[in-house]
Order: C-alpha cells, then structure tokens, then sequence
C-alpha cells in the first residue's frame, strides 16, 4: 500500500464523518422542531427561546453536510470544495460556541473532526481523487 491508499482512506473517512455529523445536525434540528420552545436559565431569571427557525437551520445544515459526504465517497470533484466551505463555516460556528457553551470537551471535539475532514481534502488530494474514481 502506497501514499495514494491511505489518502484515499482519508478521504472515505472523511465522507463517512460528514455522513455522522450530517445526521446529527439533522436530529438536532428534528429535536428543535419538536421542541418548540426552550427555557435557559440566566442570572436574571428564565429566557424563552423559540426554536422552530433554528430547527430548520440546522435540518438543512445537516443535509448539506450529508450531501458533502455523499459527494465525497463518490470522489466527485465539487464536493471537495463544497465541504471544505461547509465545514470552514462550521469551525468558526464552533469556535463561537466554545466560550459560550456549557459542553467546550464537544465544542473541542468538533473542532477536531473539523480538522481531520480538511486535512483529507487537502492533502494529495489529486492522487487520491485518481484511486478513487479508477476501476480495479
């Protein structure tokens, strides 16, 4: 096994991780469409917080990322840039989060994957694209 395999692995790898995180945000947004409203507590009492348009946000946002990970594992070219938009936009969301969120070990960990899936489409990208759509 050459460079070529394990960075076409990479790249399987990454659709795969969009495919996860793709689904999650979509039962995110499921969660958000059904729970209508939700109260945080604050130093000054109770906020209400409607979440049916955050619900929708992030429905759609899953299924974007589901189609970058479908884009992915089929080794079509526009999914690269695709996904390296979808998941930058994403690392900054994140980054966001991470001062303001009661969970930062999550936040951290998006980050992470983050990461990895930009690191696969950016690295050897032209061989590994070669391997993957080539017939055995």
């Amino acid at each position: 096994m050459g460079t070529k395999s394990s960075m076409a692995g990479w790249i399987g790898f990454a659709g795969m991780l969009m495919l996860i995180l793709g689904g999650i945000d979509v039962f995110q947004g499921l969660i958000a469409l059904f729970e209508d409203e939700y109260y945080v507590v604050t130093q000054s009492g109770f906020l209400a917080v409607d979440l049916t348009a955050w619900g929708w946000i992030m429905l759609l946002w899953g299924v974007l990322f589901v189609l970058a990970g479908l884009g992915l594992m089929a080794g079509q070219g526009w999914a690269r840039w695709f996904t390296i938009v979808v998941v930058s936009l994403n690392f900054f969301a994140q980054l966001g989060f991470l001062g303001n969120s009661q969970y930062p070990l999550w936040a951290l960990t998006a980050l992470a994957l983050n990461v990895v899936v930009l690191y696969a489409l950016t690295a050897r990208w032209q061989e590994s694209q070669e391997e993957l759509t080539s017939t055995p």
